[in-house]
């Protein structure tokens, strides 16, 4: 059995998940008629390339929506990597957690992972990127063009895509059902609560998120936006005001 189900979720493009695993990471792989763009690499646990193979020759460019390990797993496969500014460093050596955290995250829940798969020999991407990104740069896959969003917040370089003409949102870490995180050092739930507002703004026909269930209701960027006003009206706004649960999410600061 392979440690990645793959879905198509329209034309040319398709879901590559990671539901083994209880962080249930998806990436995305988007084709125009020049190149593929693969919206973050997962866990590093299996090799995602080998499913990208499969599904284009075209030549492939790598974008980080952030660069936390569960979204970099699978960067030492591909050469084209790109990430915002913000986070260029921490694909260089300077990742913001000790590689003995992220070991003890990948496998504190059971998990059937593959028989090749050998947690003593995993590794933080530390090969650095071909480029970066800013906020509202197209990035054009011949005849398919989508937009860099900067939403700060779940990390400093955090950002979403949108693409215009099917109106739809791939929002990373910035939404998704599930418990929405903001109570680490390298987050800021003032700036999630502005990033949130901004891409509730947009009129949205599907969002795809970063992890667990893809029947995200086109409802939750203004619910979840509502959320976060909300905390901030009772000014609880901060990290470490604890952890809040509004019907099909949760914040936790």
């Amino acid at each position: 059995m392979s440690w990645y189900t793959v879905e198509v979720i329209g034309p040319g493009s398709w879901c590559i998940s990671e539901y083994a695993h209880w962080e249930e990471t998806h990436c995305y792989l988007l084709t125009g008629a020049e190149k593929a763009l693969l919206l973050d690499t997962g866990l590093g646990i299996g090799n995602i390339r080998e499913q990208v193979d499969r599904l284009t020759a075209l030549p492939v460019q790598v974008l980080t929506t952030h660069a936390h390990w569960d979204h970099i797993g699978g960067h030492r496969e591909f050469e084209a990597i790109y990430v915002h500014e913000a986070e260029e460093e921490w694909l260089k050596g300077h990742f913001p957690l000790p590689l003995e955290a992220v070991k003890r995250n990948l496998t504190c829940h059971p998990c059937d992972f593959p028989e090749e798969f050998k947690i003593e020999d995993y590794r933080l991407f530390d090969g650095g990127v071909a480029g970066t990104v800013c906020d509202k740069e197209y990035i054009d896959l011949g005849g398919r063009w989508l937009q860099v969003m900067h939403t700060p917040g779940h990390s400093p370089g955090h950002i979403c895509l949108w693409e215009e003409e099917r109106q739809w949102l791939f929002s990373g870490d910035l939404l998704y059902l599930g418990c929405l995180d903001a109570f680490y050092p390298t987050t800021d739930p003032v700036a999630f609560c502005s990033s949130v507002e901004r891409i509730a703004q947009l009129p949205v026909k599907a969002i795809w998120p970063g992890h667990h269930s893809l029947q995200v209701p086109i409802t939750l960027p203004k619910r979840v936006a509502a959320a976060f006003m909300k905390l901030a009206d009772e000014g609880k706004l901060s990290q470490g005001s604890g952890i809040f649960t509004f019907q099909d999410f949760q914040i936790h600061l």
